[in-house]
């Protein structure tokens, strides 16, 4: 057994592999460390528990999906910016098979709570980068938004949509789309 420590990036590394060759059931604190090729202290380490592993790891694995694109325009763009994340969804689904499924529906239960924060946190960020586009986007036509109607209520309803699309694996944004070029152009 390899004593040498690794690090935590290398350690969440190894746990997002192990979830796409073999899903979630294949990290642990053991599986993890032997993966490493370090020992089951050198986990502990950097993660107290199984808990703390696993979720670290899902807000790893959800950094890497939405990892920010190099191109800002994307950001500027509410069109650009739907489209990305839907493109985004796919490739989660594609690299990381049940994720959105399985471990949304996983944290939702009460001894999970770090886990469902992180997921919490992630999604509050991803809300809060789209009013922001909503905010940027200088094509949106002057009276889209309203004081009934504001872009952080119009980004609540977006981000509903991509999450039922992600229940459902559906990453077709043609429609979310079309209710973008409708209610704001």
């Amino acid at each position: 057994m390899n004593t040498i420590a690794t690090s935590k990036e290398e350690i969440l590394q190894t746990s997002r592999k192990l979830i796409q060759q073999q899903g979630w059931s294949a990290v642990s604190i053991r599986s993890v460390a032997a993966a490493c090729g370090v020992s089951v202290g050198c986990i502990y380490n950097y993660f107290d528990s199984k808990a703390a592993l696993v979720g670290a790891t899902v807000e790893s694995v959800w950094c890497e999906i939405f990892r920010r694109p190099t191109d800002a325009a994307v950001f500027q763009n509410v069109q650009a910016c739907v489209t990305w994340m839907y493109a985004r969804m796919a490739y989660g689904c594609e690299q990381y098979p049940g994720f959105f499924t399985l471990h949304s529906l996983g944290f939702m239960q009460e001894e999970k709570s770090d886990g469902r924060r992180r997921m919490q946190q992630t999604w509050q960020h991803i809300l809060t980068e789209l009013c922001g586009v909503l905010h940027r986007d200088r094509s949106i036509r002057p009276d889209a938004f309203t004081e009934q109607f504001t872009a952080e209520k119009f980004a609540d309803v977006l981000f509903s949509l991509m999450l039922s699309a992600l229940m459902r694996q559906d990453y077709d944004a043609s429609a979310v789309l079309e209710i973008v070029r409708r209610t704001l152009y």
